[in-house]
């Protein structure tokens, strides 16, 4: 077993993180007879020279020596040897035949080519795990397309398991889109599993969908019909519903974890899960049909409505998909998705809480079931040891508050009063300003005693966000200590988090103008700039903020320099030959903020510029589409050349603005309509 591996210069090779030379004991550890060595091993190999994807000379040099492994049957774990084999040969030969693949990619994606006869005949072995991990490899390996096929015909026969033959399915549909003179013979196959009685629904299901994504520009409309007979099949023939395993209770994370890591790694972790046998077949259905958004809402609404909580489970996510992606009336799924709230599994109920909280902004016909769903286990629920139930009624109490609901509010008391996860409480308590004679006090509290020289980013962050939202003139005190505290410790994050709520008070805040100056001139650029944001909203003091303004146009901060001026307008005229030099910057965004401020500051006869600049930043760059709607919602008439433009993106599907977020979006269209109608 590996002769030669000696003899490769592993030092002088590289993976992700420097020099190879540890490679040869990975590999051998990759045979040891202990399981937690094996899998460490192989674990190191993916991190370092599988790093995410990436192919290196490393990566290229083991591959004689994986590949020996893999032919081995002593070798333990073959399956899973065999599966980092094609996984390399998967983005060495998607990444291979590009114009800009380097030698790394190329020489992987020759090796997996030359010894393709090797991966089709583990698709033949004993071992079913093996036969899995391999089955993939035949529409990338093998450059013969009727010899892939007959193989993938061959390993489609019932006397096999339903997971490999619903991967031979998956598979065919990868060799069709890479070897298109296939396609005939592939597709017509495909089409006798459909028709087939005796195939199982799921695999008849694999073989409709799979012989879709052999040629997506050909998708008729019978096929989500189709797809949903097929899950109704599905259905029917299943068990009835069995309650699932309670997880353990929860626990607290390890101190030296911030709260809100913890809950991103479980969000990944759940996020890898496959709930039922139809998972990545419904992805892959939908990814099929793209823009087809009613056909989408359709086959969603069939998958809602499944007595499979797995089923449901994962259509709840395919839903929050495609709300996040599209634009229109969805509020018959939302609904849909509300009803989950009741069900009786609670990972089901908490998922569904989860997208309405995460989709707030086109939530509200989901507001009477949240508020029900509350009420029924009362606020204490959000104190819950038991982690669905707790997931379940934190979501859907954040989504009510997100909506002004005050029916949220007790939640929101619990949590911070208890100090349990309070920083989920925290996130949404700006959304209730009819009840901050209950919520101020409280994060006042929680502010004064925030650590502000953590390594995290501090909770005071979101306390003074919320503050910001809630803007009660009460907090006034208790944000001007905390701006002086975190300027103290050059916390510059903390620092103009505080400025931002100050601004938010406006003229309220005067009593903390001396505070806000003594940060105008410190050395961390952001800082003055938002320092000088906020004494303009503050004082309105323009022979004061003027040079500070023009000072920020020559730094990195010259966009938030520019909208100063904007604000000031007329009066800031003296800006206008740089404002007007930043209208041909490099970076579209300088430019959308120079043209918005050029607006404001000179009006009317700068606007076939400004609307130049607007219009050509947009469509180069769909992000910008917020600041550009809101600027030409300010030009009102003079913005009538910008209407074929705001047409256009009004009759897009796809959701825009910045981040391309339902709430940017919708604000988006909101000010494009109100364009129009100016």
């Amino acid at each position: 077993m590996f002769s030669g591996i000696h003899d490769v210069d592993w030092a002088s090779l590289q993976h992700a993180y420097g020099s190879a030379d540890e490679v040869p004991a990975l590999l051998e550890a990759m045979r040891s007879p202990d399981a937690e060595e094996r899998d460490r091993a192989l674990g190191d190999f993916y991190s370092k020279v599988h790093h995410q994807g990436s192919v290196y000379s490393s990566t290229t040099a083991s591959l004689p020596f994986l590949l020996e492994l893999a032919g081995d049957p002593a070798t333990p774990d073959r399956e899973k040897v065999i599966a980092l084999l094609v996984n390399i040969g998967t983005e060495a030969v998607g990444q291979g035949d590009t114009d800009y693949a380097d030698a790394d990619f190329i020489g992987s994606a020759a090796f997996a080519r030359s010894h393709a006869e090797a991966f089709a005949d583990f698709t033949a072995d004993a071992d079913c795990r093996v036969r899995q991990a391999a089955i993939p490899s035949l529409g990338l390996f093998l450059d013969d397309a009727d010899r892939a096929l007959a193989v993938l015909q061959d390993r489609s026969a019932m006397s096999f398991c339903l997971l490999e033959r619903l991967l031979v399915t998956r598979t065919t549909a990868t060799l069709t889109r890479r070897l298109p003179e296939i396609r005939p013979a592939a597709t017509a196959w495909l089409a006798g599993l459909v028709r087939n009685p005796l195939g199982e629904p799921e695999f008849r299901l694999a073989a409709l969908i799979h012989q879709a994504g052999c040629d997506p520009e050909a998708i008729s409309d019978d096929l989500v019909p189709a797809a949903i007979a097929l899950l109704r099949e599905i259905a029917d023939a299943a068990p009835q519903e069995q309650p699932w395993p309670e997880p353990p209770p929860v626990t607290p994370p390890a101190d030296d974890v911030p709260p809100f890591v913890s809950a991103a790694f479980d969000d990944l972790e759940r996020a890898d899960r496959r709930y039922a046998l139809t998972t990545d077949l419904l992805r892959t259905l939908h990814q099929s049909l793209g823009a087809r958004v009613s056909q989408r809402t359709d086959l969603l609404t069939a998958q809602l409505s499944s007595p499979e909580p797995g089923v449901r489970l994962d259509a709840i996510r395919m839903t929050s998909d495609l709300l996040q992606a599209f634009r229109g009336d969805h509020s018959a799924l939302i609904r849909l998705v509300a009803a989950q709230l009741a069900a009786n599994n609670l990972e089901v109920a908490a998922e569904a809480a989860t997208l309405l909280e995460r989709h707030h902004p086109i939530a509200e016909p989901a507001r009477e079931a949240l508020a029900g769903r509350l009420a029924s286990h009362g606020p204490d629920g959000w104190t819950t040891q038991r982690p669905h139930l707790r997931r379940l009624h934190q979501k859907a109490a954040m989504a009510l508050a997100r909506l002004g609901d005050a029916r949220a509010l007790p939640s929101l008391r619990v949590a911070l009063d208890s100090d349990v996860d309070a920083w989920l409480a925290v996130e949404v308590a700006g959304a209730l300003p009819q009840a901050a004679d209950q919520l101020v006090p409280r994060l006042h509290d929680r502010l004064r005693d925030a650590d502000l020289s953590e390594k995290w980013p501090s909770e005071a962050n979101g306390i003074l966000s919320a503050l910001t939202r809630l803007g009660d003139p009460s907090a006034l005190p208790i944000v001007t200590e905390t701006l002086v505290a975190a300027a103290r410790q050059q916390n510059w994050d903390v620092t103009r988090s505080a400025l931002t709520a100050l601004h938010a008070l406006g003229p309220a805040a005067t009593s903390a103008l001396a505070e806000i100056r003594s940060v105008i001139a410190v050395e961390d650029t952001w800082t003055r700039a938002a320092a000088v944001t906020t004494l303009w909203a503050v004082s309105g003091d323009r022979d004061e903020v003027m040079p500070a303004a023009l000072a920020l146009l020559e730094t990195f901060a010259l966009r938030e320099a520019a909208d100063v001026l904007g604000r000031i307008g007329p009066p800031a005229a003296a800006a206008l030959p740089r404002l007007r030099e930043l209208l041909t910057a490099d970076y579209d965004w300088n430019r959308v903020h120079a043209a918005a401020a050029v607006w404001d500051v000179a009006g009317e006869p700068e606007a076939p510029a400004v609307l130049d600049v607007l219009l050509h930043a947009w469509r180069n760059n769909s992000a910008t589409g917020n600041h550009v709607a809101a600027c030409l919602k300010r030009m009102g008439a003079a913005a009538a050349p910008a209407v074929p433009q705001i047409r256009a993106e009004l009759a897009r599907f796809e959701r825009g603005g910045r981040f391309g977020s339902i709430s940017n979006d919708e604000t988006l269209v909101r000010d494009l309509t109100a364009v129009l109608t100016a």
